[in-house]
């Protein structure tokens, strides 16, 4: 394998992470509207849903385990196929049961994506030179997310603009280019990531699988024995049932205003664009949060903005009122993602680090599930407003969970986390249901 320096190694894992995002920047605009438009109900949109999100806990940590054992390329590679023909099947589904399906695929292609690509790029550029400062690199790709995501958002709203082609309807016309853009990342990811792989063959499958087991048991241990540390967690239940009133339920409330859904589509391209930038300047505002309310007062008070947002969203009668919340909200999680991260690192043991931060990012997964199914059915029995309003509430009642982290930094001198705690972190995003690293935006599945 050719040498690489750190420069380069920190390139091209730049490059393949904005690659791996422009796809669901593309998708999120659209994908609850298309749906909508091939004829399923919000309540059907939540119980489809719930595939991923359980796919995802089912699969998070023994694909971790996965990576390690086996190579993050072969890994990577297997996932973003997935990823391919989850997005093939999407531009042609018409039923309740071919869109559960391709959620299903979605959770299997967003479990082994996350974290092999950043363990990656830490073990690379460590191999080239062990004093190298890779937390560099790491806060570039919360840049790369935003700007990855937010392209995709503006051109998936240009795309519907341009209304349908031939056979291909407008909302459906995004899903066939990100396609085509997942394809070029599968060639981009083999061409560029150079990997000396620390084993193959069935022998290190197996030991892989049975190495899973033992993992979970030392994490779930873990957080018994740490009081702080379970309640950082349980922040993310209430996290993961709040999220599907920004990520799923606004497209539907802005059609609701606009009475177009293909309207809202087109105004959520660019919408999307200044989320993920307005999210970018949040995270900017971590170090002044630090030090003036300190951390966990701050991701407290970030949880209660949070869901004023949210409410907001629901209550607001123009689109005007109701987009200027969604930006609020997005810039709110750009600043309390770092937040609850920087907190949760200073109560994980080394050896369990990555375990526990798979637990964390698990742990929205269930929620999420819960939260599409009970969300969309009251919206669906009630009013899209109403189940925004009870998310925005749900997001904002689990500020109290950071009491424990903030009792404790006051029994305790602050602690440093040395730099080797970023390995292995949250890949996620996220959302932002999918994962991401620690300051990176929140990314969608893990949370996109």
């Amino acid at each position: 394998m050719t040498t690489l320096s750190v420069r380069q190694i920190r390139l091209r894992y730049l490059t393949l992470y904005g690659l791996r995002w422009l796809p669901s920047g593309l998708l999120m605009p659209v994908m609850i509207l298309l749906m909508q438009e091939r004829g399923l109900t919000l309540a059907q949109i939540g119980l489809v849903a719930t595939a991923q999100g359980l796919v995802v806990l089912a699969l998070e940590l023994p694909t971790g385990g996965f990576a390690d054992a086996l190579g993050r390329k072969p890994v990577l590679v297997a996932a973003w196929v997935l990823g391919l023909g989850s997005l093939a099947l999407m531009a042609v589904a018409d039923s309740f049961w071919m869109f559960f399906l391709v959620w299903a695929l979605q959770g299997v292609y967003r479990a082994l994506d996350s974290g092999p690509m950043e363990s990656w790029y830490v073990d690379a550029t460590l191999a080239v030179d062990p004093k190298a400062e890779y937390e560099r690199g790491l806060g570039w790709a919360g840049t790369v997310i935003g700007i990855a995501i937010g392209a995709g958002a503006l051109l998936s709203g240009g795309l519907v603009a341009l209304g349908p082609v031939g056979p291909v309807s407008a909302l459906a016309l995004p899903v066939i280019v990100a396609a085509v853009l997942q394809a070029v990342s599968i060639v981009a990811l083999l061409a560029l990531m150079a990997e000396r792989r620390p084993a193959s063959g069935p022998a290190a499958l197996r030991a892989s699988v049975a190495d899973a087991p033992r993992m979970v048991g030392q994490a779930v241990g873990l957080l018994r024995r740490n009081r702080v540390l379970a309640a950082l967690v349980a922040v993310e239940l209430f996290w993961g049932f709040g999220m599907v009133t920004f990520e799923s339920l606004l497209p539907v409330r802005l059609a609701e205003v606009l009475g177009d859904p293909d309207r809202a589509a087109a105004l959520l391209g660019p919408a999307g664009t200044a989320a993920w930038l307005a999210n970018a300047a949040g995270a900017a505002l971590t170090p002044f949060l630090l030090r003036h309310l300190g951390a966990a007062p701050a991701a407290a008070l970030m949880r209660i903005l949070q869901g004023v947002t949210v409410v907001g969203m629901g209550l607001l009668a123009g689109p005007v009122g109701i987009l200027i919340a969604y930006l609020a909200c997005y810039a709110v999680h750009g600043a309390s993602n770092p937040l609850h991260m920087g907190l949760l690192h200073r109560q994980v043991d080394g050896p369990y680090r990555t375990s526990v931060l798979s637990l964390n990012s698990m742990a929205a997964q269930p929620a999420g599930a819960l939260g599409a199914v009970t969300l969309t059915a009251l919206a669906d029995a009630t009013s899209v407003s109403t189940a925004m309003i009870v998310g925005g509430v749900v997001l904002a009642v689990a500020a109290p969970l950071y009491l424990p982290a903030w009792r404790a930094a006051r029994r305790t001198p602050d602690v440093t986390v040395e730099p080797e705690s970023t390995v292995g972190g949250p890949g996620h995003a996220g959302p932002p249901l999918d994962t991401a690293p620690a300051m990176a935006a929140p990314a969608p599945a893990s949370r996109d």
